[in-house]
């Protein structure tokens, strides 16, 4: 069979390309040991990329076509300019997408509104890539403050990964963690840079998320229940919907609920009566 030389260069452009990157820059440990190869390993940036070693190997061979999403993420990793990732796209026979620049997410009135009116039941509004963007005080009592995570960092994703109290908390969290919706997410923006940079932090500090990443598990967000443990209400099983709002389908409400004379429901009464004197304004804007 003949070799494409369209392949054969991109492979060579990519090998390049990571030889000019060094650990330390691209955010990974530096365990001060000498190094065979200048710049990134083929298995780092795998890694970052969130794709399997064989799978990059395989590119760099030129044994492969490479999809539009992985590009995106290889162009992210590597740092190329503009002209870089064009001629990195048209090697591969791709179109690129050029990341639009997307407004700042605002929660919509309608939304904000029914927050403030929901005392006895926790919700909080989700945008893209599934950032927090905003909370009424009862959804802060049972899972934690989010006025005290740094704007950038509200994200459902990063703190069920990087929080370690989300651990203990929900009672089956590898379940939870399972099947978290980032996928889907990166399906419909798969060029969007804080997605992708999100997916390239979570698959180098979590091996479960690379694992995971790497399966192609996808599921949406609509129903579910989750059970948690909380240290002051005890253990609370709770349904949650969603609502998705009619003016911005990428925001949507989420709602935990109990079945009313179920000690679950209980709990969420005193939830509301212990943080009612500590309540915190919802933020309205994140990125």
């Amino acid at each position: 069979m003949a070799r494409d030389a369209h392949l054969d260069e991109l492979g060579e452009f990519l090998k390049a390309r990571r030889s000019e990157i060094s650990p330390r820059s691209a955010g990974l440990p530096d365990t001060g040991g000498p190094r065979r190869v200048p710049g990134l390993r083929r298995e780092e940036v795998a890694r970052l990329v969130a794709i399997s070693t064989d799978y990059y190997t395989r590119l760099e061979q030129g044994r492969i076509q490479a999809s539009a999403p992985v590009l995106s993420a290889l162009a992210r990793v590597l740092r190329l300019d503009d002209d870089q990732r064009d001629y990195l796209f048209g090697l591969a026979g791709r179109t690129p997408a050029r990341p639009r620049r997307r407004t700042r997410q605002k929660i919509q009135p309608q939304l904000q509104r029914l927050l403030d009116d929901l005392a006895v039941t926790p919700a909080v509004v989700l945008g893209r890539r599934m950032d927090i963007l905003a909370w009424n005080s009862l959804a802060a009592a049972p899972v934690t403050d989010f006025s005290k995570v740094p704007e950038e960092h509200r994200n459902c994703i990063r703190l069920v990964f990087t929080d370690p109290a989300m651990r203990t908390l929900y009672a089956d969290w590898e379940t939870v963690a399972r099947t978290a919706q980032l996928r889907m997410e990166a399906a419909k923006y798969p060029d969007d840079p804080r997605l992708t940079a999100l997916v390239g932090e979570l698959s180098v500090q979590d091996p479960k998320f690379r694992q995971w990443w790497a399966a192609h598990h996808v599921t949406g967000r609509s129903v579910g229940t989750k059970e948690l443990h909380h240290p002051v209400a005890g253990t609370l099983s709770l349904d949650w919907d969603t609502l998705t709002a009619s003016t911005d389908p990428d925001q949507q409400l989420i709602v935990w609920t109990a079945e009313p004379g179920t000690p679950s429901h209980e709990g969420l009464r005193f939830l509301a009566s212990w943080s009612a004197g500590s309540r915190q304004p919802a933020p309205g804007t994140t990125g």
